[in-house]
């Protein structure tokens, strides 16, 4: 099944517009993580993080080696539209080798 990118965009917007509504302070920039599943045992986990360093991300898989996280290496101006910028790249990279894009948090610049 192909994945929903136009449903991946309007969740990151409303989560930008929930953590609003809550009174959250967002940072005005950082670096950011973004988390891809393994989505079956197939998943090519060397080649997509060669395709993920070959664009300027840094990788690091978890503790239970089920996610792949992916940080940029410089901070990014925190805005819904510049997030999700990022955001597709990184999931257009992982979807091709079968993770799932599963969030995202802000880090430490």
């Amino acid at each position: 099944m192909a994945h929903d990118f136009e449903a991946q965009r309007r969740e990151t917007f409303d989560s930008f517009d929930e953590m609003k509504k809550a009174g959250a302070t967002l940072p005005q920039t950082s670096v950011v993580e973004f988390y891809l599943l393994a989505e079956s045992e197939e998943a090519n986990w060397k080649a997509c993080e060669k395709a993920l360093h070959a664009k300027g991300y840094a990788t690091e898989r978890d503790a239970e080696e089920d996610t792949l996280i992916v940080t940029t290496k410089t901070a990014l101006r925190i805005s819904p539209e510049v997030l999700w910028e990022e955001e597709r790249k990184v999931s257009e990279i992982g979807v091709a080798y079968d993770f799932l894009p599963d969030g995202w948090e802000f880090g430490f610049d």
